[in-house]
């Protein structure tokens, strides 16, 4: 094992990515970019420099972020979430994934046809497309069944490719999304969703004490220990919905409420994520795909750009709160995570438990319309 993939080193060059990214919002123009932004961009960077290896080559740390601090931080963020909050905005976050979802389907048919991927990639070009299809409805999980059922996970360096395209475009949607918002809302005010009001202060500096820091990391761990067990005895529920359930009900407990810290803590662990999905934008990687990396960069890049213009787009047309679009948008892009990353970066908790439902709702959709499309073309 080289230094550069010691775990514990691994460990310290992503907190240090968070850091730097919080320290450079001390300045006005460090803080229109966002501490999100910043984290993604400083980890790709240090992957793409060799400082620290990619996540697609494995490591216990990039695991354990994937499989249990990314679910301790939704967790704990969804401890800030308002019932109310949550009625007014579920609907209108609902149709714009939905909206999301169908803008991807056109997109993955306009790109066909644009970048003819069967040229380059031969028999298995719809089968990508599927793959494709089926993530940028509802995340990664739809990405890996719809590859395992056509044994793309066969092919090695087509499989590999379309893992790196995949990040290499959806990161930077990531970011764009962040930023989009705040650019939008300053050149066409849009009104906020009623559930916002008193929703955008949040304290950006929380006063913890060691009983608040103990209770929310052991609300935390319990749940998600609580949602394991549960999925063990109904396998057919996403792990997700109950670690979301679980949440919603203690967050509603006065005690719970009373918590300091959550916040902080909540968002620290999904920048962590975030800087792990930085490392996955692995330049070097791609450059050995050959004209395949080419194709499918075309592909995926065309299919994202007509589902950006179709939601935000047809968004504008109604007037839809920028928030609640962009939050859609990365429902659809990355799955839960993302849209919870999206939701808090933009300072939105009323949008925290929409994001994740819509999120579930896209991990049981993606897959059936993956193999719709697959099939059809």
């Amino acid at each position: 094992m080289s230094f550069s993939d010691e775990p514990i080193f691994i460990a310290g060059v992503l907190c240090i990515g968070v850091f730097f990214a919080q320290w450079l919002t001390r300045f006005s123009w460090g803080k229109t970019v966002g501490t999100p932004i910043w984290v993604i961009l400083f980890c790709a960077l240090f992957s793409n420099i060799g400082i620290i290896p990619s996540a697609m080559g494995g490591n216990p740390v990039y695991d354990g972020v994937f499989m249990y601090l990314a679910p301790l931080g939704i967790f704990i963020a969804l401890l800030e979430v308002d019932l109310k909050s949550v009625k007014k905005a579920g609907l209108p976050l609902l149709l714009m994934f939905l909206l999301g979802s169908l803008a991807t389907v056109v997109g993955v048919l306009v790109a066909w046809f644009v970048a003819n991927p069967e040229a380059k990639i031969g028999d298995l070009a719809p089968a990508v497309a599927g793959m494709y299809t089926g993530t940028y409805i509802g995340g990664s999980i739809n990405f890996n069944a719809v590859a395992l059922h056509y044994k793309v996970n066969e092919a090695g360096n087509l499989f590999a490719a379309t893992t790196v395209v995949d990040n290499l475009i959806g990161t930077p949607w990531i970011i764009a999304t962040l930023i989009l918002p705040k650019y939008l809302q300053k050149l066409f005010p849009r009104k906020k969703l009623a559930s916002a009001q008193g929703t955008e202060k949040i304290q950006s500096i929380e006063h913890i004490s060691i009983s608040s820091l103990a209770s929310i990391l052991a609300l935390g761990l319990l749940g998600m220990t609580v949602s394991k067990v549960l999925v063990y005895w109904f396998p057919s529920v996403p792990e997700i919905i109950f670690l979301t359930t679980l949440a919603l009900i203690l967050a509603q407990f006065p005690s719970v409420q009373q918590l300091y810290g959550k916040h902080t803590i909540g968002f620290f662990l999904i920048l962590i994520f975030l800087a792990v999905i930085g490392t996955l934008c692995d330049f070097g990687a791609l450059a050995q795909s050959g004209d395949i990396a080419g194709s499918l960069l075309l592909f995926v890049g065309v299919l994202v750009a007509v589902h950006g213009l179709v939601i935000f787009g047809v968004g504008a047309l109604f007037k839809m709160d920028w928030d609640v679009i962009a939050v859609a948008s990365q429902a659809n892009v990355g799955g839960n995570t993302t849209a919870i990353a999206a939701a808090e970066s933009l300072n939105r908790p009323d949008l925290l438990i929409p994001g994740v439902l819509v999120g579930s709702l896209g991990n049981a959709l993606g897959t059936y319309i993956g193999f719709a499309v697959a099939g059809f073309l």
